[in-house]
């Protein structure tokens, strides 16, 4: 019996060897899968519950056909997903722990994913502790993280880990064929950092505009090149840049972030309405803080694309184009750098990545981008 993969994931040799593994001997009772977004970790997870559950029923075809499926109407299928920045403690309690202790509606088996496990309070883990050291027989947990640091120490060893690579660029690649031109494919796959929810995003009507605003920034602070932006190949013409340099950007990260501070607000408002108890302020500041987290996502992705555009500035200054990330934008890189120090790009992108650092500690994100724009102007000046 063989975990099937999607496409994009099959390389995750290790992983696949070791739940195919798991399947034969008889599954653990919680597996910790761990590894970057976008690395296969969901699809693997419901691969590996449908096989679970098809071998504890009497019609596994049946039984695997419906837990495959998402959202799937497998009643012994219980997936769980922050709806905001966290997991709700009594989320957590009811759907998990308390349901943990109920017997199979159907077969012999039950399967509890939680999505983000990260994303758990510390009450929630520690909630979860007894389930993890002593479930029933028929129960079996799965708990994906893209950042395991987060978990308690005592949560992460009472899992089997099973690790997940960042995907590599050529199946990334192969993953979103017919979603763009080769090039532009080509760069999101390497700006992707191995994240292939991260690729497709770039690829969107929002990833664009994200992408166009980053790139604004690092071009207005960055060396001048002897051709009009944007360049041939660099797409539609975009409209000149007015007030500060950053402001796009940070504007792109609060619309997107209203964005899911609203769609979080109508499903927890869905939910209250379908009889799940929730006061209106649980419902508020769950999605503020969906709203919050989206936004702080968005702004720090759009930093890192300005990194990533300095980095490869410094890239073909020294005629390694070979290495390039927005290979859709070579001409113009290659012009800015005919006559640029590779040092000096290379450290502007040491700036950008500490700004990235400083908004970590919730500073002022305004102030620390207009600072960041006034040292990289005296950078490029010097």
């Amino acid at each position: 019996m063989t975990v099937a993969l999607e496409p994009a994931t099959e390389h995750q040799g290790r992983a696949r060897a070791a739940l195919t593994a798991a399947l034969a001997r008889g599954p653990s009772h919680a597996y910790l899968f761990r590894g970057p977004r976008g690395s296969g970790k969901r699809a693997a997870a419901r691969a590996f519950a449908a096989e679970i559950l098809a071998s504890g029923a009497e019609d596994p075809d049946d039984a695997r056909r419906r837990a495959l499926l998402d959202p799937s109407p497998h009643p012994d299928l219980a997936w769980i997903v922050p709806r905001g920045a966290q997991h709700l403690v009594e989320e957590v309690r009811e759907r998990v722990i308390r349901a943990a202790a109920y017997r199979p509606f159907e077969g012999g088996k039950r399967v509890f994913v939680i999505e983000a496990a990260e994303a758990m309070r510390d009450e929630s883990q520690n909630a979860l502790l007894k389930t993890l050291e002593e479930p029933p027989d028929f129960v079996h947990l799965i708990l994906l993280t893209s950042e395991p640091s987060a978990l308690l120490e005592t949560i992460a060893s009472r899992c089997q880990p099973i690790d997940f690579a960042p995907l590599p660029p050529e199946a990334i690649e192969a993953s979103l064929a017919g979603n763009g031109s080769p090039e532009e494919i080509a760069t999101a796959a390497r700006l992707s950092a191995g994240d292939l929810d991260r690729a497709r995003f770039l690829l969107s009507d929002l990833g664009r505009t994200l992408r166009t605003s980053a790139l604004e920034l690092a071009r207005a602070v960055g060396p001048d090149s002897p051709e009009d932006w944007p360049s041939a190949e660099a797409g539609p013409t975009a409209p000149p840049v007015t007030g500060p340099p950053w402001r796009k950007l940070l504007d792109s990260a609060e619309a997107t972030g209203a964005d899911a501070e609203a769609a979080t607000r109508e499903a927890l408002e869905e939910e209250a309405d379908a009889g799940i108890k929730r006061s209106a302020r649980d419902i508020s500041d769950e999605a503020k803080r969906a709203g919050r987290r989206r936004r702080t996502e968005i702004l720090d992705l759009g930093l890192e694309l300005c990194a990533a555009w300095f980095r490869d500035l410094a890239a073909a200054a020294s005629g390694a184009t070979d290495v390039v990330f927005n290979r859709d934008r070579l001409a113009d890189l290659q012009a800015r750098a005919s006559a640029l120090d590779p040092a000096r790009s290379r450290r502007a992108a040491e700036l950008v990545q500490d700004t990235r650092r400083r908004l970590d500690l919730n500073v002022s994100e305004e102030l620390a981008l207009e600072a960041l724009v006034f040292r990289l102007e005296g950078l490029f000046a010097a």
